[in-house]
């Protein structure tokens, strides 16, 4: 009987320390998301190297951008192939260089440019998608940063995103997970 208690305690200890670990969009006045912290131990999707969505010339100095996705909606997304309410995606922009040290060929990510991100929340935003920018002029790290209009991101992710606003035609640990698996489930 004891051993039922026990185990009973440690599975509700473990569902609140789960749930503590979650990492839920934090906003001030109005919509003001609070730039999100500690998502270099998020799960990382994918990155992309001078990606662009404008027609023209390559940009002659790209930049690398690293996707990571909060833990709790990487989880769902794997059981049900969508993302919860209260998502996070981070995207970390970074400077590529090359021809540094012994590097004579290719690019490696070089200088931290900042941090822009999406966020879902059902009852904040009407599109139930907001994009953020946490770039300030002159490259200054901005604490918090109000979404931008929506013609601006989510029009783009409306139309072009795989799944529910989520470029995940771009983040191969993302379509990993939408494969079905052998048993008919996804991964």
């Amino acid at each position: 009987m004891k051993l039922r208690y026990v185990v009973v305690l440690l599975l509700a200890l473990g569902a609140i320390a789960s749930q503590a670990q979650r990492s839920e969009p934090r906003f001030e006045e109005g919509n003001q998301l609070i730039r999100p912290e500690g998502y270099r131990e998020w799960v990382f999707v994918g990155s992309g190297l001078g990606m662009s969505y404008n027609e023209g010339p390559p940009d002659k100095a790209p930049h690398f951008t690293n996707i990571y996705l909060e833990p709790h909606a990487y989880r769902h997304f794997l059981e049900t192939g969508k993302f919860p309410d209260k998502t996070v995606l981070v995207m970390e922009v970074v400077t590529a260089g090359s021809r540094a040290s012994i590097n004579q060929q290719g690019h490696f990510e070089d200088s931290f440019i900042g941090v822009e991100a999406a966020v879902k929340d059902e009852k904040r935003f009407p599109e139930k998608w907001a994009y953020f920018n946490f770039i300030g002029s002159g490259g200054k790290a901005l604490d918090r940063a109000s979404p931008f209009p929506k013609e601006a991101c989510w029009s783009c992710h409306h139309e072009h995103g795989e799944v529910d606003n989520v470029f995940v035609q771009f983040y191969p640990v993302l379509r990993e997970a939408l494969r079905p698996s052998q048993e008919g489930k996804a991964r």
